[in-house]
């Protein structure tokens, strides 16, 4: 668990040969699941404007892939690892967001005005939508494996945001048992603290790029930009890969962590 956190949520790391490394023997395999006719029928949404790509890169439980390991200072930051799952391939292309299938109205727009900000880990059931925590992370990697310019949908944060929602999943959840925890609806706690995440916390792209690297508290409301009109990237799109390994510690000492 990465502990000292700093008070915006997040740590950005500069660019280093070891991480680039990574992102480009990273970049050679996407580029090949991307191109995959199973992987698009299963992961491409949106209209065709974003590969969604779960579990898609198959890189190592210690994070290498390709014979690279995944090395340099987040790596440092987060510690070994032998538990990481394959890493998320998320990309976007131009004209993102366009409505993703079966997606309402209202969740299109908050898509495109609001970045689609979430928490990992609360997963949305039925119809109307509620909330359940049914998976807890120790972080959220962010590696950049394709060059574009600033506007072409970056990962977005709300600075601060981790401390509002870590308070209000430790008023909903903290006196209940953590096996209770996957069921207890915490929809209206959880939209609560968003509003007041978008009244209080400073919205921030993070423009990044091969060999840089973001780590987020597993707690931040966080989210993907709109493709803006002009922003430029190869025929690859905005492409990034994202580790979020399920945490290791119990849940009392998760939702209390620093």
């Amino acid at each position: 668990m990465v502990q000292d956190w700093p008070d915006c949520g997040y740590f950005r790391f500069a660019w280093h040969h070891d991480t680039f490394r990574w992102a480009r023997a990273a970049r050679h395999v996407a580029r090949n699941v991307a191109r995959d006719p199973a992987m698009i029928a299963t992961w491409l949404q949106c209209e065709g404007t974003w590969f969604v790509g779960v579990d898609a890169l198959p890189s190592e439980a210690d994070g290498s892939i390709n014979g690279v390991p995944l090395a340099g200072p987040a790596a440092d930051r987060i510690g070994p690892r032998d538990d990481l799952h394959p890493a998320q391939l998320s990309i976007t292309y131009p004209g993102y967001p366009r409505p993703r299938q079966g997606e309402s109205d209202s969740g299109f727009r908050y898509r495109r005005n609001r970045d689609a900000a979430h928490m990992d880990g609360l997963i949305g059931e039925g119809t109307p939508k509620r909330r359940f925590l049914r998976e807890r992370h120790d972080w959220i990697l962010g590696l950049p494996l394709s060059e574009t310019t600033a506007g072409a949908s970056p990962l977005v944060v709300w600075d601060g945001s981790h401390r509002i929602l870590q308070e209000a999943l430790q008023k909903a959840l903290g006196d209940c048992p953590g096996a209770e925890w996957p069921d207890v609806d915490i929809t209206d706690i959880y939209q609560a603290a968003r509003k007041k995440v978008f009244a209080n916390c400073p919205r921030r792209p993070l423009f990044t790029r091969p060999g840089e690297a973001v780590l987020l508290n597993p707690f931040l409301l966080h989210g993907v930009a709109p493709w803006e009109n002009g922003a430029a990237a190869s025929k690859d799109g905005r492409m990034v890969a994202y580790l979020r390994p399920e945490s290791l510690i119990g849940e009392g000492a998760w939702l209390r962590q620093k």
